[in-house]
């Protein structure tokens, strides 16, 4: 039999990463998508074969269509299917609002919603040639309350959110199921470029309900049981991973 093939966004790093080695440790061939970290992706291919899986390492900014065509043309010509798609590839201008450019807006929309959006398009394509498939992606509570220089990742989550909804019922007579996670503040590499990041961390550390701030295995095991067959009936939703904290002020 032919091994699955799944392609996470953005998996040089941190949970994006992660997820790419749990499906490998399941079985799956690896797609590894980078912009930039190079190296980190070359090292996590060579982890993942360490694994006894084949990997294929693309470079493309997910917020460029011509460059998500070229990476499914890859995945094509490499493997030949596709069954899971993890929308994990994430950028963002932290700014007060009066100071978002439209430079900033289009930069941000175009990887973490346009590029979902035409990712999720191209990779049902190929889902629906063998019966069916998974697409997972990842936000983030911005998406639906304040927080402080965040107005276009906020945003561009909040239509990742969105675009779940509608490409769940548009996709789910194709047997593809689609869902969002969306966590709280993990202490992430990309946390590390946030001007308040030891403001975020000490309010996850102290206001949590569980008694604990959220970690990377708590996103993974959510992303994970939204791609097994456990999941088969859960279409078109945001599953919440945060200890409780977005149930308080």
């Amino acid at each position: 039999m032919e091994n699955k093939v799944a392609l996470i966004t953005g998996s040089s790093r941190g949970i994006g990463r992660a997820t790419a080695l749990r499906l490998a440790k399941e079985g799956y061939d690896i797609v590894v998508n980078y912009a930039r970290s190079k190296s980190a992706a070359l090292e996590l291919a060579a982890e993942i074969e360490s694994i006894g899986q084949r990997a294929l390492v693309v470079k493309a900014n997910v917020g460029k269509v011509e460059k998500i065509k070229e990476m499914f043309a890859e995945i094509d010509h490499t493997f030949g299917r596709l069954d899971v798609f993890v929308s994990n590839a994430a950028s963002g201008v932290l700014r007060p609002i009066m100071e978002v450019e439209e430079t900033h807006w289009n930069w941000t929309m175009d990887i973490n919603s346009k590029g979902y959006l035409f990712c999720a398009q191209e990779a049902a394509k190929r889902m629906e040639k063998t019966g069916g498939g998974k697409i997972v992606t990842i936000s983030s509570l911005g998406s639906m309350r304040y927080l402080e220089n965040y107005t276009t990742v906020g945003v561009s989550k909040a239509a990742v959110e969105a675009l779940t909804r509608y490409l769940a019922v548009e996709l789910a007579p194709k047997n593809i199921q689609v869902n969002t996670v969306s966590g709280g503040a993990v202490d992430t590499e990309a946390l590390k470029h946030f001007p308040n990041r030891e403001e975020l961390l000490n309010d996850a550390r102290e206001n949590t309900p569980a008694g604990r701030m959220v970690e990377m295995d708590d996103i993974v095991n959510t992303v994970m049981f939204l791609l097994s067959e456990g999941a088969s009936m859960i279409c078109g939703q945001t599953i919440i991973v945060d200890g409780g904290r977005s149930l308080l002020v």
